[in-house]
């Protein structure tokens, strides 16, 4: 049966440098402070922030995420830098409570942060179907690609994690709002805030519904943001202004 309301939480981090036990204690408490939502989003790699030369073979983060999913019954997402065969990839977990995470291992690396020469990109679309909401989850760089994103007929909600500096802050958010009105979508965005080695951030973690309203984090700070997303609405916007039908 079709979910009619979704409800939504933002996490958004000041991810500690390589520290997955420190922002794992920090997820939990975000949890803790925001219970009963049907879906927890997380930032780019938020177990360590954005390492384009990662050394964390086996991140506990993979683990907790598939455990705490099944202990509170709902979805978490997030990324991650996973170590597979002798390849690294960024990527997406989907973790639901009662199978095995969904995956999506990031498609367009970004170059110019030097991801191109540790990560191996991942080749297809993943879509996930959680509450009877189908979701597709893309990562950070991806969000500058609108045919990757494209709605196929196959998704109800796009999610991007990201690692997004406040020095480009402008394309997060303008872009946020292009990909939910071309794709008639709710969109979901999470950035973090704080440092790192190389850029600052300022959050902007967002969700934007089908008509391009926004609703923005309130602060630059870490904390977390509850909406509740009317999929109703957004079926009969589809349906009564169909432009979808002709996209090329």
């Amino acid at each position: 049966m079709e979910q009619q309301q979704l409800k939504v939480t933002l996490l958004q981090m000041d991810t500690a440098w390589n520290n997955p036990i420190q922002n794992i204690r920090t997820a939990e408490t975000f949890l803790e402070q925001s219970p009963g939502s049907d879906l927890y989003v997380l930032p780019e790699m938020w177990t360590t922030g954005f390492n384009s030369s990662p050394t964390i073979m086996d991140d506990p983060g993979v683990s907790w995420m598939t455990k705490t999913a099944q202990q509170l019954h709902t979805a978490i997402v997030g990324s991650l830098a996973i170590h597979e065969k002798g390849k690294w990839k960024n990527r997406l977990l989907f973790a639901l409570p009662n199978s095995a995470p969904a995956i999506y291992d990031k498609h367009h690396l970004f170059a110019y942060g030097g991801e191109k020469e540790h990560f191996t990109p991942g080749d297809r679309r993943t879509i996930v179907k959680w509450k009877g909401v189908r979701f597709l989850p893309l990562i950070c760089y991806d969000l500058r690609f609108p045919i990757w994103s494209r709605y196929r007929g196959d998704y109800d909600i796009l999610v991007y994690v990201a690692n997004w500096p406040v020095t480009r802050i402008e394309a997060w958010t303008t872009l946020l709002k292009a990909r939910a009105i071309e794709n008639q979508c709710y969109v979901i965005g999470v950035n973090r805030t704080g440092k790192d080695l190389s850029c600052s951030y300022e959050g902007a973690s967002a969700v934007v519904d089908p008509y391009g309203k926004t609703t923005t984090f309130p602060s630059p700070s870490p904390g977390w943001l509850t909406v509740t997303l009317d999929l109703k609405k957004q079926n009969s916007f589809r349906k009564k202004f169909p432009i979808l039908d002709d996209r090329d």
